[in-house]
């Protein structure tokens, strides 16, 4: 590293595209963007460049060793936080430790937020019910054998390659976030109507099913389950609201023997030889919201395990939320990581090593 500080921003817009996004398109006779055309973040290079390379240049770091971007020379799709490598039957997905906030991808990482990402999935697909896409933790040996690959250990996971469905399932168990701004608006969150009287972080009668797809700008924007329907079919909508609802009830029910509440969360879905799969990350502090069952106090705001302080930060330091965002200072990013460091621990009873 030397010392040297890498700047490593965007305001970068992440749309998945699959197979099956081409086939929903079809079936609605529309005809599908071509990959080319979407704002998807590319880096290729080809498998046969691997007896060329060396370690130089394969890895960037920030001055706090967070590791900020993996430049394999393979084929790389790039997201806010992943580097997702084409294996050719099966994809390697690798964890940074990028950190966003406000659609804004930050100059300052969290030093091995990216492994306890990754392990706290691998948990969670261990003792989930229903079949998922990770096939293994370990780094594939074509790769270990060419190159120092310690950057990678403990944040890789190789997947099975799936249709994603291009809709977040989204589950809340609480009423909190946009689901709360659009509550008070309506009276109903996503076409779910609602009891009348709901404060903020009021636990709702029952959990709710409230989908979401991406928007041009890349917000995430919430929609009806009637839309989804329409879009995949009423049948695989169904389908994703159930497994949806069950994973969340199964997973709270784990995270409330450990003392903490998962007030909402979203998931993520593919489709392997006509079978749902559940696939990307699941129930971590960048998809979830985890509240503390022993200081939960309905009415206000709850203290969540996840990059609250970086928010917090970003809104009171003058940034105009326009121009480049500032580096954290690094009491901020020490914070949020024992926020990380504590959920992870706390869900998963594992220290990381």
């Amino acid at each position: 590293m030397n010392g040297k500080k890498i700047t490593y921003y965007s305001r970068r817009v992440v749309i998945r595209v699959s197979a099956s996004d081409i086939v929903l398109s079809k079936q609605q006779n529309r005809e599908p963007r071509p990959v080319a055309e979407c704002p998807t973040f590319w880096q290729s290079k080809r498998m046969s460049n691997l007896n060329e390379s060396t370690d130089q240049g394969l890895y960037e770091f920030d001055p706090s060793g967070a590791l900020l971007a993996t430049h394999l020379p393979m084929d790389r799709r790039s997201g806010k936080v992943r580097d997702v490598y084409d294996l050719g039957d099966r994809l390697m997905i690798v964890s940074s430790d990028r950190i966003s906030a406000f659609d804004y991808i930050l100059p300052s990482g969290i030093p091995n937020k990216g492994r306890l990402l990754t392990q706290m999935s691998r948990f969670w697909f261990s003792i989930l019910k229903g079949r998922h896409h990770l096939k293994s933790t370990e780094i594939p040996l074509e790769l270990s054998q060419k190159f120092d690959t310690s950057p990678l250990e403990g944040r890789t996971m190789i997947v099975e390659k799936a249709d994603v469905v291009p809709f977040e399932c989204v589950v809340r168990g609480y009423l909190e976030g946009s689901g709360l701004q659009e509550y008070q608006a309506t009276g109903e969150v996503c076409g779910n109507p609602l009891p009348e009287g709901l404060r903020q972080c009021d636990a709702l009668p029952q959990p709710i099913f409230t989908p979401a797809t991406k928007a041009e700008q890349g917000h995430d924007e919430n929609v009806t389950f009637a839309r989804m329907a329409n879009d995949i079919g009423q049948p695989l909508a169904e389908k994703l609201r159930e497994e949806s609802l069950r994973i969340y009830r199964e997973a709270s029910e784990h995270a409330a023997s450990k003392g903490l509440i998962i007030a909402d969360t979203k998931f993520e879905f593919g489709i392997v030889a006509g079978e749902i799969v559940l696939v990307d990350e699941v129930l971590t502090p960048d998809s979830s919201r985890f509240w503390d069952a022993a200081t939960y106090s309905p009415g206000a705001a709850q203290p969540s395990f996840d990059k609250q302080f970086v928010r917090e930060y970003l809104s009171n330091c003058g940034w105009d939320k326009q121009s480049d965002p500032p580096a954290l200072p690094a009491e901020v990013i020490e914070r949020t990581a024992a926020k990380y460091n504590e959920a992870f621990q706390r869900i998963t009873g594992e220290t990381l090593a």
